[in-house]
């Protein structure tokens, strides 16, 4: 990359360089000398996962340990571990040893570290494991979701918060919106007038309409169709999201089945195939191949608007944070508590999108293939 190709670049770069350094230098400075990290230290465990009982932190860690391994065996499908990797890997398995000789907390961080490294490694660079995890990963994530909620279940759900809480409505809410808005791309494309003018009006009115208010409009009408039962907030901004989220799920899946050749339905009926089999067999498998980095990126935009829930009063990561500035004793430290969920999402917004474009990448690299 040139900074001074043309005069213009030139002029620019002299502009902004200067001005990027000395942010860079004044925020290293305070964040080195001046920030006082301890408050992240003392109130971590609000920040992770809220109101949780400490009793039950137990469950927590092996919550977070299943989401390492699943999420370690998934980056390992699309991204091999190169020199940065390994290193990172050994750091790992050291830092793992020290903590547990140390201190607990940072025994847990460690070890979900090493959990999340060490099935990636494994599954990047063993064609055998990669393989098996490659037909199983649906299975894998399936069942990891179904044991984490069954870890967390004893606490109840009114405990749930935190990054913790966050992470599980953005996993739960992108794994459910993906059957529902399959059903709705292909019912909008149905011969059934019916079925397509109702699937094709659902996902226009969500798309019309913001996600708070959807959120807001599911908690209020919920009691109502459901009276005598109570149902936990938490089930109620997930299927908001869910329902909300299968909409752009639809249009998404909807430009992957305009993007099949027609001539592959008439090779399906020519073999004898039914209308149900062609398109489960034959179009939508070729659909989600193209969708998949936008399904991906999907995730992100889930991810990045689970604060909303906090019209509901649920305790998500952003709430959390919002939380322990309100104790007096955090007062002034609003930067230090702002400047570590920035990096927190930072963090796991770059991970959803290097492996949105490690699987784009993978896939057009396939498809170069094929087709040669």
């Amino acid at each position: 990359m040139n900074l001074f190709a043309t005069p213009l670049d030139i002029a620019l770069s002299c502009v902004f360089l200067p001005v990027t350094l000395f942010s860079v230098w004044q925020l290293g400075t305070w964040a080195l000398l001046q920030a006082k990290w301890s408050i992240i230290a003392d109130n971590l465990r609000v920040l992770m996962v809220g109101t949780f009982p400490v009793e039950s932190m137990g469950r927590a860690w092996y919550v977070a340990g299943v989401l390492s391994v699943a999420t370690g065996a998934t980056v390992g499908l699309v991204a091999k571990p190169r020199g940065l990797g390994a290193c990172a890997l050994v750091l790992a398995v050291v830092a793992v040893i020290a903590a547990v000789a140390g201190h607990i907390r940072m025994a847990g961080f460690s070890g979900c570290l090493t959990l999340g490294l060490l099935p990636w490694a494994a599954v990047s660079k063993f064609l055998v494991v990669h393989r098996l995890v490659q037909k199983a990963i649906g299975a894998i994530w399936v069942l990891g979701l179904v044991s984490v909620g069954v870890a967390l279940a004893p606490a109840g759900m009114e405990h749930w918060g935190g990054l913790l809480m966050s992470v599980l409505v953005t996993l739960l809410a992108s794994v459910l919106s993906i059957p529902l808005g399959v059903l709705l791309a292909f019912g909008r494309r149905s011969h059934y007038a019916s079925a397509r003018v109702i699937c094709t009006g659902y996902i226009e009115l969500m798309r019309s309409l913001p996600l708070i208010l959807i959120v807001y409009w599911i908690w209020v009408v919920t009691p109502l169709l459901a009276p005598g039962n109570p149902v936990p907030d938490l089930i109620r901004g997930l299927v908001a999201f869910t329902l909300f989220f299968a909409a752009y799920v639809a249009e998404y899946v909807r430009s992957g089945l305009q993007g099949v050749p027609r001539g592959q339905t008439e090779a399906a009926a020519s073999l004898g195939l039914s209308a149900t089999q062609t398109s489960r067999d034959v179009i939508l498998p070729q659909a989600l191949r193209v969708v998949t980095p936008a399904l991906v990126g999907n995730v992100l935009d889930v991810f990045n608007t689970v604060p909303l829930l906090f019209i509901i009063g649920l305790t998500d990561f952003l709430r959390a944070g919002q939380m322990v500035l309100i104790d007096p004793q955090s007062n002034g430290r609003s930067y230090e508590i702002y400047l570590f969920m920035f990096s927190i999402y930072l963090a796991v917004s770059s991970l959803i999108t290097y492996g949105a474009r490690r699987l784009e990448s993978n896939m057009a690299a396939g498809h170069r293939q094929t087709g040669a």
